[in-house]
């Protein structure tokens, strides 16, 4: 089974990322250790909290340039959630600069009058990349389970592998490119369609 090196950087329950990637077909091992890193086959970047703190732990353990390092090589990536906006520039959320892996910023959703912010519950995505590997045989509109008040926006819109609607705004809530994938979503909460998608993931590790 392949062995996917789940970051720990102290943002976020590392607990159900790891029992999603098992019930996926991989071998989690959760670490912050930059050699341990560099040997696993793939590499979940996970996080609930904020962007500054995130990015603070990050740059406190040492972690910024091992992630560079290990995108660089080639390896498959996914980052989730808060995982998903560290890996921008900026965000409206905080001042500390992102990873910058992917060009854009982080915002925060336009009040409307009717619009829960939290955006929390489940969502339907329209798929924007037919040839993600994350949506291998998932169907054309799987729901998945968000938990945000923030979502991201890249520069280059042909990053964007799939969005959801939320009030009026339609956002971008998973990127892919090359090996770099990320969701806005819970996958490891977002039942079948999420365990579905993990495993697409580990099938790509293994290719």
């Amino acid at each position: 089974m392949p062995v996917v090196a789940v970051i720990d950087y102290d943002m976020g329950n590392l607990h159900s990322a790891c029992k999603g990637l098992e019930m996926a077909g991989a071998t989690p091992i959760v670490t912050n250790d930059p050699q341990k890193l560099a040997a696993a086959d793939g590499i979940v970047l996970p996080g609930v909290g904020s962007f500054d703190p995130a990015m603070q732990k990050l740059r406190a353990t040492r972690l910024e340039q091992p992630i560079h390092e290990a995108i660089a090589s080639g390896k498959p990536f996914l980052g989730i959630c808060l995982g998903m906006q560290i890996l921008f520039e900026s965000s409206e959320e905080g001042e500390e600069a992102g990873l910058g892996i992917i060009k854009g910023q982080v915002k925060r959703f336009t009040h409307e009058p009717s619009l829960t912010i939290p955006h929390m519950g489940w969502n339907q995505l329209a798929l924007t990349q037919s040839n993600c590997p994350l949506w291998q045989n998932l169907g054309a509109n799987p729901w998945m389970y968000f938990v945000h008040s923030y979502y991201t926006d890249p520069i280059d819109r042909s990053v964007t592998a799939a969005t959801t609607t939320h009030g009026s705004q339609t956002v971008t809530v998973a990127i892919a490119r090359e090996n770099v994938m990320a969701v806005q979503f819970h996958p490891e909460k977002s039942s079948n369609d999420g365990i579905h998608l993990l495993s697409n993931f580990v099938r790509m590790i293994s290719a």
